[in-house]
């Protein structure tokens, strides 16, 4: 209900298909660059369809995570407005193409990611390094926490699921600054999924161990893929924290312009999107979450997962429309 002088309401019901047609529009662009090595041409070709699509919702929208600052992104930049002009208010956080390499190479687990919030709903993230840890559903609030060293947090989670720490899966990005981490987890007995890149997929991992066979996401990743992991764990649930991480006083910088003050605070899923979200993710190529782009005579298919937090619904919708 809304009144004549008041902001229309956040109609989350509403808006969910037009953000899956969204989600769908920016992996279709990017198929025809799947394996061919040129990671800019990628991404560009995904942000230039996910910026049109936008533009057709009825809302006023203001991307609070996206490509990055004005000057370095020249579409779906932080602060940037999209949409008609006419609805509610609202935050987009966004990765046009999450695994640009892993689309480059055709490599496994590239996605569309897109999440929606009423307006001051997503913590608004410099583009630096945050430290995250997640596990899926159904723990006690603090099963595992970020001032834990690793084996600790292993051999928690296993307490917590009744199972011995060699039972548990963690997934970790392959990066230098997690060899330490890596072989302490490994100590445990845990195996370690490695992945090369697509750390929000990483996080959504947890939020289906039965499906995806990952128990934990542990290690330093993007900050605004922390918030689009929040949002999507907001609606499959699960638990996620973030710190901050910032290696010198440009990123510190960064920091202020976001509005952020306490640098060493440790943000919850629930803290990093505050209010009902929906969330979109397409995939390109084929992973464990969701399948990749499929294309036969005249056609090209995307399987596209579709939630909202408010009523925790999921859906995986299959789009089939004619190649152009």
């Amino acid at each position: 209900m809304t009144t004549q002088n008041a902001a229309p309401d956040f109609e989350d019901r509403m808006l969910s298909l037009g953000l899956a047609r969204v989600s769908e529009a920016a992996a279709v662009a990017s198929a025809g660059l799947v394996g061919r090595g040129d990671e800019r041409a990628a991404d560009q070709a995904a942000v230039n369809a996910m910026r049109e699509q936008l533009n057709l919702l009825d809302i006023r929208g203001t991307v609070v995570i996206g490509e990055g600052e004005r000057d370095e992104a020249p579409m779906l930049f932080i602060g940037e407005e999209v949409g008609s002009g006419q609805g509610p208010e609202v935050d987009i956080a966004l990765d046009p193409l999450e695994g640009t390499t892993l689309t480059a190479k055709d490599m496994p687990g590239a996605l569309t990611v897109i999440a929606i919030g009423p307006r001051g709903s997503m913590l608004h993230a410099p583009d630096v390094y945050m430290d995250k840890l997640a596990v899926g559903p159904g723990h006690a609030p603090d099963v595992v926490t970020l001032e834990m060293a690793p084996a600790e947090r292993v051999e928690a989670l296993a307490a917590a699921k009744g199972c011995r720490p060699g039972d548990l899966t963690v997934c970790i990005l392959e990066r230098p600054r997690h060899e330490a981490m890596i072989a302490e987890v490994r100590a445990t007995g845990a195996a370690i999924r490695l992945i090369t890149d697509g750390d929000v997929a990483g996080v959504m991992h947890c939020a289906e161990p039965e499906t995806t066979g990952i128990d934990m996401y542990m290690g330093a990743g993007g900050a605004p893929e922390g918030v689009l992991a929040a949002a999507a764990l907001k609606c499959m649930g699960g638990q996620i924290f973030g710190r901050l991480l910032f290696r010198n006083d440009d990123e510190r910088a960064r920091a202020a312009r976001a509005g952020i003050t306490d640098l060493d605070r440790v943000y919850s899923r629930d803290e990093m999107v505050t209010a009902d979200v929906i969330f979109a993710a397409t995939g390109v190529t084929g992973g464990t979450l969701l399948p990749g782009i499929r294309r036969g005579s005249g056609w090209i298919e995307t399987t596209t997962l579709l939630m909202r937090s408010r009523t925790g619904s999921v859906r995986r919708m299959q789009y089939r429309r004619r190649a152009s």
